[in-house]
C-alpha cells in the first residue's frame, strides 16, 4: 500500500489552518480520503473526526476565520469552508438506536466508539493530521491489502442498523474487492435482502447509479442476482437483462465510451418504455434522466441502419445509448455535430405556400429526403426546396 504522505490532498491549501484550529491531536482524517489514499486513488472527499461537541467546533473555527455551515449539526457534523473545499467535520459518535433507515447518536470523545458504528473494516481508519499515523481498530489494513470487504464485527447487525448497507456492500465489494468474498457478509446480504423494501427509493436509487457508474460492476450485478438481492430493488429486471450488462460494458470499452449509470441501467431493463417510466418513478430519478430511460428503451435493431438520422431525431446522447444497447459502432457519430434544416418555414410561404397546415407538411417531406441524402449543404438542400414546391403545382 502507499504512504498517505504521497496523496495530494493532504497539502490542500487552509486544510493545516483547519487542523490547528481543532488541535491536531484532537482530530483525525477518516474514511475514504485515508482508505483512497492508501491504495492510490484520488480522494473526492475529506472527512475529519473530532472529539470537540459540535458546537465547540463552531466556535473553535470562527474564531480562525474558517466559515462553517451547519450541514447535520444535530447528528454532529458541520461543513467546513475552505478556498480548496469543503471539508466535514463530524464530532465521535456512538449509536443509541437504529431502526435500519436512521441513527440516534450520542457524542462520544473516544475513537473506538466512533470507529465501531461504521460498516466496513476498510472505511473505518483513522490518521493523525500531524504524524500521518494510521489507527486501525478492525483489521481494517489487512482487509485493504488483502481486497477483502467486511462488516465490522456481526454483519447482521451492521445491516440491521442501516438496510443500505446491503447495497453499499456490493459497491464496495465492486470497487475493493476480489475473490474469496466474505462469506458471512455475503449470507447476511442475502438473508436480509427483504429489508431493502422498506428504505427511502431516492437513497436506492442513488446507491444504484453509485454502483453502476464504477468501471465494472457486471460480476457484482450478476452476484446480486443469482442471490436474491437484484429483485428486491430492481424486480423488472431478469437473467437477460443481466447478461446484458456485460455486453454493454464491453462494447462501452471497445468505443473508448465513459461508463454511465443511466444507460447501464437501461441495459437491466427490458426493452419497454412503460416499465422504464415505471422504474424511473420509483427511484426518484430526475426529469431528464426519466426521459432519457424511456427514449433509451424504445430501441430497435433499425436503429443501427443509420445512426445519423437516429441522433437527429433524438440528441447524440440517446443515440449512442441505443447503438450502445443493441451493441453496434457509434463511430459515425464521434467527431460529428448533429446539423439543422438549413430550410425554415417561412422560406417556404416566401416561394407561394399559403401559411398552414401544408407549410409543415413540405417542410417534413424536405426533412426526410435531407436525412436520407445524409444531410447536404444548403445548397442541395435548397434544390430538395424547388423541388418540393413544383410538385404542388
Amino acid at each position: 500500500m502507499k504512504s498517505l504522505s504521497e496523496a495530494e490532498w493532504i497539502r490542500r491549501p487552509g486544510l493545516k489552518q483547519l487542523v490547528d484550529a481543532l488541535g491536531a491531536d484532537e482530530c483525525r482524517y477518516v474514511g475514504g480520503c485515508v482508505r483512497d489514499a492508501l491504495v492510490g486513488h484520488e480522494a473526492n472527499d475529506i472527512d475529519l473526526a473530532t472529539r470537540h461537541h459540535p458546537d465547540r467546533v463552531v466556535v473553535m473555527l470562527d474564531e480562525a476565520g474558517i466559515r462553517t455551515v451547519p450541514t447535520g449539526l444535530e447528528h454532529g457534523t458541520l461543513t467546513a469552508v475552505l478556498d480548496s473545499g469543503p471539508v466535514e467535520v463530524t464530532t465521535l459518535r456512538r449509536d443509541v438506536e437504529t431502526d435500519g433507515r436512521r441513527a440516534t447518536v450520542e457524542f462520544s470523545d473516544a475513537w473506538e466508539d466512533d470507529a465501531a458504528r461504521r460498516d466496513f473494516t476498510i472505511n473505518a481508519l483513522y490518521a493523525h493530521p500531524e504524524t500521518l499515523e494510521i489507527f486501525d481498530y478492525f483489521g481494517g489494513l489487512d482487509d485493504l491489502a488483502a481486497h477483502r470487504v467486511r462488516f465490522i464485527g456481526d454483519a447482521r447487525q451492521r445491516i440491521r442498523e442501516d438496510h443500505l448497507r446491503i447495497l453499499r456492500y456490493f459497491r464496495f465489494q465492486t470497487r475493493f474487492g476480489s475473490d474469496p468474498l466474505d462469506r458471512e457478509a455475503v449470507e447476511a446480504c442475502a438473508e436480509l435482502a427483504p429489508m431493502l423494501k422498506g428504505l427511502s427509493r431516492e437513497r436506492v436509487g442513488w446507491e444504484l447509479q453509485n454502483l453502476l457508474a464504477l468501471p465494472d460492476p457486471s460480476k457484482t450485478v450478476a452476484l446480486m442476482a443469482d442471490l436474491g438481492v437484484l429483485k428486491v430493488v430492481l424486480p423488472e429486471t431478469g437473467g437477460v437483462q443481466v447478461h446484458k450488462l456485460g455486453t454493454l460494458i464491453k462494447a462501452e470499452r471497445e468505443a473508448g465510451v465513459e461508463p454511465d449509470p443511466i444507460r447501464r441501467l437501461v441495459a437491466l431493463l427490458p426493452p419497454d418504455p412503460l416499465v422504464a417510466e415505471q422504474v424511473a418513478a420509483r427511484l426518484r430519478l430526475s426529469n431528464a434522466q426519466k426521459k432519457r430511460i424511456k427514449e433509451d428503451t424504445a430501441r430497435q435493431d433499425a436503429d443501427c441502419d443509420d445512426p445519423r438520422a437516429l441522433a437527429y431525431r433524438l440528441g447524440k446522447e440517446v443515440a449512442c445509448d441505443r447503438l450502445l444497447l443493441c451493441d453496434a459502432p457509434i463511430d459515425r457519430l464521434k467527431d460529428w455535430d448533429v446539423p439543422r434544416l438549413p430550410v425554415k418555414g417561412g422560406e417556404i410561404v416566401a416561394a407561394g405556400v399559403a401559411a398552414g397546415p401544408e407549410v409543415a407538411r413540405v417542410l417534413r417531406k424536405i426533412e426526410t429526403r435531407w436525412i436520407e441524402e445524409g444531410f447536404p449543404d444548403e445548397v442541395r438542400t435548397r434544390v430538395i426546396l424547388a423541388e418540393e414546391i413544383a410538385a404542388l403545382a
